[in-house]
């Protein structure tokens, strides 16, 4: 049974030989560990036989104690501790911290049983396996780990980042948590959401991205049914890694402008490959890459294994090398034709069918982050006391919170609509009527996390600068929530996007 012991017992362990303290009604003997104590030995004599819990939380976050633990001695009698200490797969109680549809309190006609299962199945596998490598992973840069990507191959997590399909019929899903005939573009939102809460964006993408973007190219455009079935059954199984590359230093959401070319050989047999990708995510440690290519007549797109002539070299960004960012070199790579996904010289179309869901998905993504990012502040809002109050007391706090609440309320709303769309209408459908309105979704979550990000930033102080202790997810947004802008489209043409594909729907109307 754990001791108990009375605060006046507690008060006795401020000398020189002896220092104890409380924090959350737990009594603390850190006697041995002044000398290691990373803030230096005087912050901890200043507590010394006191309750240090308002201390504590002014410098530290609530996850220090754990790490910690064996520092606990006991309790104080009679008392229990206040702060909640969430367990894998908990929910948050702090207010918007979850979307609605998982808030006790509200309803949602868009979720029903099987979403609720599947997503408390992910936030357990994330919170128990993801987490704690893609903290370390986000911090050394190291590639994530054959281990976890087959814990996630075993539960069908790869299956599941390609959206709904036959390819995750007959699929073990999370142990059952949901059929994979069921499986909808709600799943979808669920599964995009929760792998999002780790708060390791280089990690994030590292965590097989490319998967979510090439994958689908050999999925549907791969002529040879055999090899395309070994491939897929390869990179599902997490044996082999495949990456999406088409931008290159001389073009980004200028597809057309591409110059990697490749050249048939005299027998027709082959295509002779040259050129250069830039900021290609995971292909520094890819098997596989999809890749664009100028052809005699116009955009190809060919399936590349890293072999002779291939050379990888990891960039470093804003974000964690852990995501695997590189400059691909092909020099006289010799492919055979049989690897051409689609047509040649219509490769557009191939690069084309996967950007609606790529875009989606990175919108389901950011806005799960901003939303974070808003529970951390209302904590931190209401444990910081500044000139003698909490910072939630100053209006100017409360100004900046209702900001952040709204713009994650309202897109997670229309995040929520778009995929009831996609639910309802086939992929042709989708084609026709939804890129403009996921392109002014996705340019319209991001400048949401610019703002997110600004006002974070000022609630936080010097700590949503510092990449350690209270602020450090804070900075890692603020750092990070521009990568979301700019890949998979630029705001500025997604937007353009949208207003264009109004324009082809616009009558002869007159004010």
């Amino acid at each position: 049974m754990a001791q108990t012991f009375s605060r006046d017992e507690v008060a006795k362990h401020n000398t020189e030989d002896s220092v104890w303290f409380i924090v959350d009604s737990k009594v603390y003997d850190v006697t041995e560990f002044v000398d290691a104590h990373p803030g230096g030995e005087a912050v901890l004599r200043q507590v010394a036989g006191k309750d240090a819990t308002v201390d504590f939380y002014n410098l530290h976050r609530h996850e220090v104690l754990s790490k910690y633990e064996d520092l606990c001695i006991g309790s104080v009698e009679g008392e229990k501790p206040q702060v909640v200490t969430p367990k894998p797969g908990d929910l948050s109680t702090v207010p918007y911290a979850e979307p609605l549809w998982l808030t006790p309190q509200f309803k949602s006609p868009y979720y029903n049983e099987s979403h609720r299962r599947l997503q408390n199945a992910v936030r357990i596998f994330t919170d128990t396996y993801t987490t704690p490598e893609a903290q370390a992973r986000e911090i050394d840069g190291k590639h994530i780990s054959q281990e976890l990507v087959n814990r996630m191959a075993e539960k069908g997590m790869l299956h599941m980042r390609l959206g709904p399909g036959k390819h995750l019929h007959g699929v073990n899903l999370l142990d059952g948590a949901v059929k994979g005939e069921e499986f909808d573009y709600f799943h979808d939102l669920v599964m995009s959401q929760e792998g999002v809460r780790s708060n390791a964006r280089g990690f994030q993408d590292g965590q097989l991205s490319g998967l979510t973007i090439g994958l689908p190219c050999i999925m549907n455009f791969m002529k040879d049914q055999k090899r395309r079935q070994t491939i897929m059954d390869e990179v599902f199984s997490g044996k082999k890694y495949i990456c999406l590359a088409i931008t290159e230093a001389f073009a980004g959401s200028d597809v057309a402008g591409l110059r990697t070319t490749a050249t048939k050989t005299p027998d027709g047999k082959h295509y002779i490959v040259n050129g250069t990708k830039k900021w290609i995510t995971n292909g520094a440690f890819c098997d596989y890459f999809v890749t664009g290519v100028k052809t005699d007549k116009g955009l190809s797109v060919l399936f590349i294994e890293r072999g002779e002539g291939v050379e990888t070299k990891t960039i470093k960004t804003s974000y964690s090398t852990a995501a695997g960012t590189a400059y691909i070199t092909f020099d006289n790579v010799k492919v055979p034709v049989e690897n051409l996904l689609g047509e040649e010289n219509k490769g557009i179309y191939v690069i084309l069918s996967n950007f609606n869901h790529e875009r989606w998905a990175m919108a389901c993504a950011t806005i799960r982050q901003c939303r974070t990012i808003v529970e951390e502040c209302l904590k931190w809002s209401h444990q910081r006391i500044v000139f003698g109050k909490r910072l939630i007391e100053q209006p100017v706090i409360r100004q900046k919170l209702a900001k952040m609440i709204a713009l994650c309320e309202s897109n997670q709303a229309w995040l929520e609509s778009i995929t009831y769309q996609m639910c309802h209408m086939p992929y042709k459908q989708q084609s026709q009527h939804l890129g403009g309105p996921i392109g002014l979704l996705k340019m319209s979550i991001t400048r949401a996390a610019h703002e997110c990000a600004d006002e974070a930033v000022q609630i936080f102080g010097g700590r949503g600068l510092t990449q350690s202790g209270m602020g450090r997810v804070v900075e890692m947004f603020n750092r990070t929530y521009k990568f979301d802008a700019i890949l998979g489209g630029a705001e500025e043409v997604l937007g353009d996007l949208g207003v264009r594909q109004a324009m082809r729907q616009m009558p002869n109307a007159k004010l």
